[in-house]
């Protein structure tokens, strides 16, 4: 199984936010920055179309370094988060023959 557990952070920019993106957009690199100075390790992002503006796949010790992370940015007021635990499919299927 896989050893590092692995999030997937959905976020929306709100007003404040995009238009900080739009003025400064080396500010995206900024967050990454911040981000894994809290103790995670951004794997990847994408800007999408649609309902989300990010897609960050995530490394975090554990589920509450994962939400420390999420509470604080959220708590800067710029954007809003959802973050998902990603399972491996080989780990999941794994898991499911253990039972």
């Amino acid at each position: 199984m896989d050893d590092v557990p692995t999030f997937i952070m959905l976020s929306t920019l709100g007003p404040d936010g995009a238009a900080r993106v739009v003025d400064q957009p080396e500010r995206i690199r900024e967050v990454k920055q911040e981000v894994e100075a809290m103790g995670v390790k951004v794997i990847s992002q994408y800007a999408t179309l649609g309902q989300y503006d990010f897609i960050n796949i995530i490394e975090a010790p554990d589920e509450k370094a994962m939400a420390r992370v999420a509470m604080k940015l959220a708590s800067r007021g710029t954007l809003k988060t959802l973050t998902l635990t990603a399972i491996p499919v080989e780990d999941f299927i794994t898991a499911l023959k253990d039972q």
